[in-house]
């Protein structure tokens, strides 16, 4: 291998800033070495496609824990195994957001979840808004509170 990129993001969506780099580092005639499947995507439609779209530029795709490699060949076996296993992904994935929906209505039930801490107490809320109707610039403002400009409107609307 000469070049190692380490994700720290979900594979719940191909926004990641590592898998981007390295697919852009990628040429033909290279193999992408993934650890597992589920590790490139959890999305069936993502998974297949990345995969196609990479054999199509004449890159290998190689899965380790399965034990599977891509190679653009259309082998039978192989697309059914990438076919079953980035389903298992999928729902494994839905299946976790299942259950955490579940666990934050209990636990906003049980009065315990109240959702993220607001960004500004209500003085400084109060302070934001009067020096915003004031003509106070709003990226300035932003950065005296700390807070991002959306959050900054948020407050304002």
């Amino acid at each position: 291998m000469d070049k190692t990129f380490i994700d720290k993001a979900s594979g719940k969506d191909t926004d990641r800033p590592q898998l981007t780099a390295a697919l852009a580092h990628l040429r033909e005639g290279d193999t992408f070495i993934i650890y597992s499947m589920d590790r490139l995507s959890r999305s069936l439609n993502d998974l297949i496609g990345m995969v196609k779209s990479l054999t199509a530029k004449g890159i290998k795709v190689q899965f380790i824990k399965e034990s599977l490699t891509f190679t653009g060949d259309n082998n039978p076996m192989a697309n059914l195994m990438l076919g079953i296993m980035g389903s298992l992904a999928e729902w494994e994935r839905s299946v976790i957001r299942e259950r955490q929906l579940a666990g934050i209505a209990i636990a906003k039930a049980k009065g315990v979840y109240k959702g993220r801490k607001k960004a500004l107490s209500a003085d400084e809320q109060t302070e934001l808004k009067a020096l915003a109707l004031g003509g106070a610039n709003k990226s300035d403002l932003a950065k005296q509170f700390s807070i991002s400009r959306q959050t900054l409107y948020s407050y304002l609307s």
